[in-house]
């Protein structure tokens, strides 16, 4: 295993050896200074990261899922990844799903050991298939828990990912994509919570939007595949179909209410005119690609003809014109 010492997360950082003697605003501004430093070298890796995301691609596809694991504050991130996505996207939380070493009550507070736990990290991925993908994650590199679930996954056929945040990391061994974002010393010796985990925090954004863009779920770069489950969501859902559109207020919730509040249903049933049964059989038409829905091809793949209805109104032609929080 690599010598932990030998690693750049674990270096003295020369830039906050005085931290302590800092007031308030100084240690923030090294903090922030340290920070700054991390978009950079994730752009580095944007290729391994896209190589990633359409290898996920292809196995979501074929009906896989994606199982994240890690440890520690990796771990953390990984769940926090995997729950955002639900109301976000609209993602199966069976599909797309984390896994931390001490299990869940590890989230809320450390389980000592459990990152050192082999034969609970093989044990972990025993129900993934060849139609899954693993992603293992560890700052270092080198959680034992991490490598170990990674090596079973890929003795099960799964697709494997691994992210860390030194160079040449020791899981790239059990990994068909490694990305690996050298984020350096830490402005606290060796606490990878913080430059390390924003990298991670930033990888993981990156490769779980790009895979839900790529599946359809955003519109120009719209979310129209969000769970309105509260007032909030639901209003949100509302502004989107109207940015979408170009319909009032009005029109757009009373749609949505038909369309058991699913914007892109109400995107193209507003769009069409048409009842919301026709415009979810045009969406199914399409793998529930909103833009396509909206194109002649879906009408082709629904075999109609040209008794179709027409659209009502042209649909927005930027349906972003505003950002939306």
């Amino acid at each position: 295993m690599t010598d932990l010492a030998t690693l750049t997360t674990e270096a003295l950082n020369p830039r906050t050896a005085d931290i302590d003697r800092l007031d308030t605003a100084d240690i923030l501004l090294r903090l922030n200074d340290e920070d700054a430093t991390v978009a950079a070298q994730v752009r580095l890796a944007i290729p391994e990261i896209a190589r990633a995301v359409d290898l996920a691609l292809e196995r979501w596809r074929a009906g896989g899922r994606i199982i994240l694991f890690g440890a520690g504050t990796s771990g953390r991130l990984a769940a926090l990844d995997a729950a955002e996505l639900i109301p976000t996207f609209g993602a199966p939380p069976d599909r797309y799903a984390a896994r931390i070493a001490g299990g869940e009550n590890a989230f809320r507070r450390p389980i000592e050991g459990a990152e050192d736990d082999v034969a609970d990290g093989a044990n972990v991925p025993d129900d993934l298939t060849p139609s899954d993908v693993a992603i293992g994650i560890a700052a270092s590199g080198r959680t034992p828990w991490v490598i170990a679930a990674l090596r079973r996954a890929g003795e099960r056929g799964a697709a494997r990912i691994g992210i860390a945040c030194v160079a040449q990391p020791a899981l790239a061994a059990e990994c068909d994509v490694t990305i690996a974002v050298e984020t350096g010393a830490e402005a606290i010796s060796g606490s990878t919570r913080l430059k390390a985990g924003t990298a991670q925090k930033m990888i993981l954004n990156a490769f779980s939007t790009a895979l839900m863009v790529r599946l359809g779920k955003v519109y120009g770069n719209l979310m129209v595949d969000v769970l309105a489950t509260n007032e909030k969501l639901r209003a949100r859902a509302v502004r989107l179909t109207c940015l979408a559109t170009g319909v009032d207020d009005e029109r757009a919730r009373a749609v949505l209410a038909t369309a058991d509040w699913s914007v892109k249903t109400a995107i193209v049933a507003i769009h069409f005119g048409t009842d919301i049964e026709t415009a979810r059989a045009r969406l199914e038409a399409v793998d529930g690609m909103t833009r396509l829905a909206l194109e002649p091809q879906a009408t082709e793949a629904l075999g109609a003809q040209a008794s179709v209805p027409r659209p009502s109104a042209p649909i927005a032609e930027n349906p972003c014109q505003d950002n939306v929080d």
